[in-house]
């Protein structure tokens, strides 16, 4: 389950479109949904992910995604990522992983910070 959520966010800083392709068909379940504040709307599959996740790499050249803590229960992970910029700005986020039978991710929602008191 780890090496999932491992291997879809290592995709947010491959430059190779081909690879970051190849790393969320991986790692990410065909009809898995995936939102976070940035998405309207949850987005379904890989190829609307794979976009997604594209329009990053675009706008942040040289970012990377960077998981740092993952806790797993009953089939739901908690994952801390920090999203790590050239420039040295960072920013936390925290998603929550549902895993299918194959330890594909099902349903991922991302959340800006770790939750922890202001």
């Amino acid at each position: 389950m780890t090496k999932a959520i491992t291997t879809f966010f290592e995709a947010w800083g491959m430059s190779d479109t081909v690879a970051r392709q190849t790393a969320i068909h991986a790692s990410f379940a065909t009809d898995a949904t995936y939102a976070d504040p940035r998405t309207e709307v949850p987005l379904t599959g890989p190829a609307d992910v794979t976009d997604y996740i594209a329009m990053f790499s675009a706008s942040a050249p040289g970012a990377v995604a960077e998981v740092t803590a993952v806790e797993t229960r009953e089939g739901v992970s908690r994952a801390t990522i920090a999203f790590k910029m050239p420039n040295g700005m960072e920013q936390m986020g925290q998603y929550f992983v549902e895993h299918g039978p194959d330890g594909l991710i099902a349903r991922m929602v991302g959340f800006v910070g770790t939750g922890a008191p202001a």
